[in-house]
């Protein structure tokens, strides 16, 4: 265990970059045997990475475009081995044939800097991956490979304006039959803007979050940091920045952070919960109630669902009836100052996404359902904790009874 994981656990999840490429501006080139790549993703993950996003083309100013073929070469040996450890996997791509074949691979996420924009078919391919694979799709802000010279930069309030404009691409994703609960966006840092318009948009993640949707930051590396740094830049300092930046945008909400380094992060985010959690247990001591910290919950008991899950044919063929008790710990300071839906779990969603979960492949067991209801659960907004317990009360079992059922309790790690 390292020293990160010793203190409270991050509330952001981590992103682990790895670049399959030989060409990518900060690691190109030493990642690019896939054997070499298994065991880098290996350590992102021991250092604290929730999720590992492998990428196998560059999208860096003058990186040469390479064919499907050879993006795909290059990820899914990458993904297959991970994904078959139980890793969690995101592919970083432009191109919806390699979202498909990724997909189908074992990742979970796409990430998409482009937002759709770069391939026609890239919502409408995430959407009919959902359903199978419960694939969630990471939307950038894009206006292009990003231009060096800035000539695509110009924005009236770069903050209204980018919020805006992934609020559009969200409306077109949920229209190609993305659910809204699979989606997350990304600023695009970077991505045509300065390194003061990456500054107002870290400094105003509000202004994303009241979109509904979950926020991933991607300022790792980046050249806003080397310009903030001048000349003490190098790769150590741009790793100590990027830490600094996750914990300031962990504490503004940001459902994750995609960085290189991933040890330095999730230091950083630790300590980040660590203060936060001191900084409840004061504030509760201080109005006169036991000194430690709380989580807030929402709630949802006896949701019935008929589906056909079991160990033998019959329960496959005729389907049965299941209850599901769910309950999600959640910060609910911010919806209830300012009474917006937005700054809360919308239960009616939950719902709706648990009775998608249930209803979908048959298993054998209760015990791998709740890990599924878990596990969507878990993807909601600001969720950082799921108990889950699934009851079979028509089971067949040769006895009379009331009710059967399993309770599990899940976390973000």
């Amino acid at each position: 265990m390292n020293s990160a994981s010793r203190l409270a656990p991050p509330r952001t999840l981590i992103m682990g970059v790895l670049n399959v490429t030989p060409d990518s501006f900060s690691d190109g080139g030493e990642y690019l045997d896939p054997q070499v790549a298994i065991a880098r993703a290996r350590e992102l993950v021991r250092q604290g990475a929730n999720i590992i996003d492998v990428g196998g083309e560059s999208t860096r100013p003058g990186a040469s475009p390479v064919s499907l073929e050879e993006e795909q070469r290059r990820i899914l040996p990458v993904i297959e081995a991970l994904s078959a450890e139980g890793i969690t996997v995101s592919v970083d791509t432009l191109h919806a044939a390699t979202a498909r074949a990724a997909v189908r691979a074992g990742a979970h996420y796409v990430n998409d800097v482009s937002g759709g924009l770069h391939d026609d078919e890239m919502f409408q391919t995430v959407a009919g991956l959902s359903g199978e694979h419960d694939t969630r799709m990471i939307i950038g802000h894009w206006r292009g490979v990003p231009d060096p010279a800035h000539s695509r930069s110009e924005y009236r309030d770069v903050v209204v304006e980018v919020s805006d404009a992934l609020a559009e691409r969200a409306v077109r994703a949920v229209a190609a039959g993305i659910a809204p609960h699979r989606i997350v966006l990304d600023p695009g840092l970077g991505f045509d803007k300065t390194a003061a318009q990456g500054w107002q948009l870290l400094a105003h993640l509000e202004r994303l979050a009241v979109l509904g949707y979950p926020v991933l930051i991607g300022a790792s590396r980046k050249r806003m940091l080397a310009e903030t740094l001048g000349a003490h830049d190098d790769t150590a300092a741009r790793d100590l920045a990027t830490a600094v930046v996750s914990s300031l945008v962990a504490r503004s909400g940001a459902w994750g952070v995609r960085v290189h380094d991933v040890a330095s992060t999730a230091a950083a985010l630790a300590v980040t919960a660590a203060f936060e959690a001191g900084a409840r247990t004061a504030t509760s001591a201080g109005a006169g109630f036991e000194a430690q910290p709380t989580r807030d919950r929402i709630t949802l008991t006896g949701l019935e669902v008929f589906a056909y899950h079991g160990v033998y044919d019959f329960e496959r063929e005729q389907g049965q009836r299941f209850i599901i008790d769910a309950e999600v710990a959640v910060d609910l300071s911010a919806a209830a100052a300012g009474d917006e839906l937005a700054r809360t779990v919308n239960y009616a969603e939950l719902v709706g996404t648990i009775l998608e979960a249930v209803a979908n492949d048959p298993v054998d067991l209760i015990e791998t359902l709740a890990e599924r209801v878990a596990r969507v659960a878990l993807g909601f907004a600001g969720v950082r904790q799921a108990r889950v317990t699934v009851h079979k009360p028509d089971a067949p079992i040769d006895a009379t009874f009331g009710d059967v059922s399993v309770t599990i309790e899940r976390g973000v790690e």
